[in-house]
């Protein structure tokens, strides 16, 4: 049979939560601050409660126009449902198995865990300070590093004075613990 009569599925795209979104180790928990939590469950009730029952609204009239085939309103509309469930069900299941861990809720410690804002100096002196926080809230511009990035792996249980020693894109460099503090990461 002519490939162009054998409809595709969308299986693939159902199996693909979401491209941009790291991968979770095998067998390992979703560290998450509590403001990262807060941000992945007000965008999940913003999908849910909001956008999604404007999307099925806008796809009922759009269908009830007649031609489906053409309907511009009803194709984009089914199109953006099916991003929309994509993502909500990627969203219910990172809060499913999230462990909500408060760095400011921590006892003072000079060791770097989960949740550690972390003060480090390169060879030439440079410093720089990386929170530690769940793989969907890093954001490198702001200093916010997921703990399962290479500098976090090579930082944590790492003690004030220590050095460690991090692969980066341009090779292996040794940077020195100068402050460990646990505060609350807004």
């Amino acid at each position: 049979m002519n490939k162009a009569f054998v409809k595709e599925t969308d299986a693939a795209d159902d199996d693909e939560d979401d491209l941009a979104a790291p991968a979770l180790p095998a067998g390992s928990k979703n560290y998450m601050t509590p403001a990262g939590y807060a941000q992945l469950d007000a965008e999940f009730n913003q999908l849910w409660k909001v956008e999604r029952p404007k999307l099925v609204e806008t796809i009922s009239w759009a269908a009830s126009n007649g031609d489906r085939s053409e309907n511009g309103d009803y194709i984009y509309g089914k199109k953006r449902l099916r991003e929309v469930d994509r993502r909500i069900r990627f969203l219910s299941k990172r809060l499913e198995h999230a462990e909500v861990v408060d760095p400011a809720t921590r006892e003072g410690t000079d060791q770097v865990f989960f949740g550690a804002t972390v003060t480090v100096a390169d060879e030439d002196n440079h410093e720089s300070t990386y929170a530690i926080v769940g793989i969907d809230e890093a954001d490198a511009g702001r200093g916010r590093i997921a703990w399962i990035s290479p500098m976090a792996r090579a930082l944590l249980r790492a003690r004030e004075g220590d050095t460690v020693s991090v692969q980066t894109p341009d090779g292996r460099r040794e940077v020195d613990v100068i402050a460990v503090r646990y505060q609350a990461i807004d």
